[in-house]
């Protein structure tokens, strides 16, 4: 295994981003800090003990590298490789995340509709 590990493929390794084409949209936009320093280009090489800062849109990750993975393996072994100090912070924003919907608003969730099939078949037992 090497010293270094491209700060692109360390964060799709550690399933920070989704894909490394992704990742490296993120660093070219200028969004992804090593040691306080923007990470100009995704080839910049990162060392166990970096600390990675990642804005995604609504969340801001702060991490420190702990060991460089040789691959993207399951969830679990990519959570090993870093330390996250803090849990990731939401940013304040007018909109709410697309994560986050407002109970009544448009078509129901699954969970929001289970609850209503379940209270309409109650409903018509007690009759």
């Amino acid at each position: 295994m090497s010293e270094t590990l491209r700060i692109d493929k360390w964060l799709w390794f550690a399933r920070i981003c989704k894909t490394r084409s992704l990742a490296q949209a993120i660093i070219e936009r200028g969004d992804v800090y090593i040691n306080g320093q923007k990470a100009e280009k995704p080839n910049r090489p990162i060392k166990p003990g970096d600390q990675i800062s990642v804005d995604l849109g609504a969340v801001e990750r702060t991490v420190t590298v702990l060991v460089l993975p040789h691959r993207r393996g399951p969830a679990p072994e990519a959570a090993a490789s870093y330390e996250e100090p803090q849990p990731p912070q939401r940013k304040n924003s007018r909109n709410p995340s697309p994560l986050q919907r407002i109970p009544g608003s448009g078509r129901p969730t699954k969970r929001e509709r289970r609850a209503l099939e379940a209270f309409f078949i109650r409903s018509r037992e007690e009759d």
